[in-house]
């Protein structure tokens, strides 16, 4: 088994609090992402799990042990950098052994660990090359595979793939998610993009300045967002936020319709004006304003012919809408 629980934990760094006062539950085999705006302690919050920051509170406990003052070393906690931190003068192979001659295991041992990772990574054909002789993709499951050699408790991931390209980020989210399906092992994996924390996780945790916002899985934050932080920040585009006297409505832009005719039965009808069209293929993006300033963002599936300055009517089903107050928290709908 491999669980972890954060108990009340706080960090500060001198007058300055970062962490404060999170409690979480992972359970074995769960995939949890930390996502937040940067500066929100997702890092720092991942550095304390892994033991290369101190505690200044709270309590962490890894299968049901507290690891406060257990050093990162005996944690049985693996990290994969953003940076990859590979050897530039060591072969593939030697990056992926490294860890475990320094630990002492035998030359065997090491040789069957690293040829198992090596071909459960398809990295089987390039044990003998350096990483300047890799691709970004290639180097990354070069770190991953020197994790996987330890046979750690806990996968720990601090936004491994903000180095790679837009396509390459994409093929290596499918590798992670397959990855984390065939080892069944715990994973905590920090972002701050949402949507690779909503094609990854069984669990999100949305964390804005040091504290926990909401925790659940990604179609339940979609769906009910406890507060307009949550709501603006997890879907892209983000939701729109229209005042309606009392507080606010939230839509998300796929469920706005463009409607000449003015609103449907049941709707509430607003007149927008363009300023942006941005079509995309399958889907296009109109963004324009409501005579009070608010900015709206539509997600359009059918074609639409509008210029900047033109003037259109929304109308959206009731059933769609999202309810805060004017604190900003959700009104149960």
């Amino acid at each position: 088994m491999s669980t972890l629980q954060l108990q009340s934990l706080t960090k500060s760094f001198g007058s300055v609090s970062v962490i404060k006062g999170v409690d979480l539950d992972v359970t074995h085999g769960q995939f949890v992402v930390f996502v937040g705006p940067s500066g929100c302690g997702k890092s720092t919050l991942l550095r304390m799990i892994a033991g290369l920051e101190t505690a200044s509170t709270g309590v962490i406990k890894i299968d049901d042990a507290v690891v406060n003052e257990v050093s990162a070393a005996q944690r049985g906690c693996a990290m994969v950098f953003q940076s990859y931190a590979l050897y530039p003068h060591m072969s593939v192979y030697d990056n992926m052994a490294f860890g475990l001659e320094n630990a002492g295991v035998a030359k065997e041992q090491v040789r069957k660990k690293v040829t198992a990772a090596a071909a459960l990574l398809r990295l089987a054909e390039l044990l003998d090359r350096k990483p300047t002789q890799l691709s970004g993709g290639q180097r990354q499951r070069v770190a991953i595979g020197r994790a996987i050699v330890r046979d750690p408790k806990l996968f720990l991931f601090d936004e491994p793939l903000s180095n790679l390209d837009a396509e390459l980020r994409v093929s290596m989210r499918a590798e992670l998610r397959d990855l984390h399906a065939r080892l069944g092992s715990t994973m905590i994996y920090v972002t701050h993009d949402q949507v690779e924390a909503m094609t990854l996780a069984d669990k999100i945790v949305v964390l804005r300045a040091g504290k926990i916002e909401q925790v659940g899985t990604p179609k339940e934050l979609y769906e009910r967002p406890v507060n307009t932080f949550v709501a603006g920040f997890i879907g892209s585009p983000r939701m729109n936020f229209i005042s309606n006297g009392v507080g606010r409505i939230g839509i998300r832009p796929e469920h706005i319709r463009i409607n000449a005719q003015g609103a449907a039965a049941g709707t509430e009808g607003r007149a927008l004006t363009v300023q942006q069209f941005e079509y995309m293929g399958a889907s296009s993006l109109l963004q324009g304003v409501l005579a009070d300033g608010t900015k709206v963002e539509i997600l359009l599936t059918q074609p639409l012919s509008v210029s900047r300055g033109d003037s259109v009517m929304l109308s959206w089903d009731a059933a769609h809408e999202h309810h805060f107050d004017k604190n900003e928290q959700r009104i149960s709908n």
